[in-house]
């Protein structure tokens, strides 16, 4: 795991969720998360294609076509898992009953702005369900790595890409550290695998705080 930044993010994300939270995950990252949540551990995850109770993905013997997630991967269903339309999945993101959303993006901006859905000049696939997500949801919780394929700051200043929605994000989590947003801004709480806030504020062109647990462990 420690060679794949992905999955360290994702199980460092997994510990972000509490019992009795209802959590979306979205595609990429986020997906990975079910695999670092024990099948008692009390959060009901949600998959806005219709499942409410996703479960770790499957093994070979526990493969059901017709059990995908929004990614359409294949998911399992855990013990009482609820099932239901696209029309009655958005009507709980829309109606406020989706305690946290898990999303990738391709920018995060220093107050809290977030863009996932656009690249000037690419292709457009669609928003999907992240603008009801990042609104609907009680906390938004952003997994990403630090930098784009190329090297480009990921958690900058101000969005260069078309916003998601603005001041949304509460928490980020890359493979070198957690922000959480306080006050407004952006505050550095953890680092994690042996990073320095140097190394951080090498990629990062947003300004932050460092929480003062942060600079004692230093």
């Amino acid at each position: 795991m420690r060679d794949d930044p992905r999955l360290r993010i994702a199980a460092r994300a997994a510990r972000e969720l509490h019992p009795g939270e209802v959590v979306n995950l979205g595609i990429g990252i986020p997906n990975l998360i079910p695999r670092f949540l024990e099948d008692d551990s009390g959060i009901f995850v949600h998959t806005e294609n219709g499942l409410l109770g996703v479960g770790p993905p499957p093994d070979g013997d526990e493969l059901d076509e017709d059990l995908i997630d929004a990614a359409k991967r294949p998911i399992t269903a855990l013990p009482g898992a609820a099932y239901f339309d696209s029309a009655q999945s958005f009507a709980m993101i829309r109606g406020g009953h989706v305690d946290t959303a898990v999303l990738g993006a391709l920018q995060v901006g220093e107050r809290g702005d977030i863009a996932n859905w656009a690249v000037p000049g690419k292709d457009v696939l669609g928003v999907g369900g992240a603008m009801d997500l990042v609104v609907g949801a009680r906390r938004v919780i952003v997994t990403m790595t630090a930098t784009s394929s190329s090297g480009e700051p990921k958690i900058v200043d101000r969005c260069s890409f078309p916003l998601t929605a603005a001041a949304a994000v509460d928490t980020v989590v890359t493979e070198l550290c957690v922000f959480q947003r306080r006050n407004g801004s952006l505050c550095l709480t953890e680092l994690l695998d042996g990073a320095t806030v140097d190394d951080v504020a090498a990629v990062t062109t947003a300004r932050f705080a460092v929480d003062d647990a942060v600079t004692l462990r230093a």
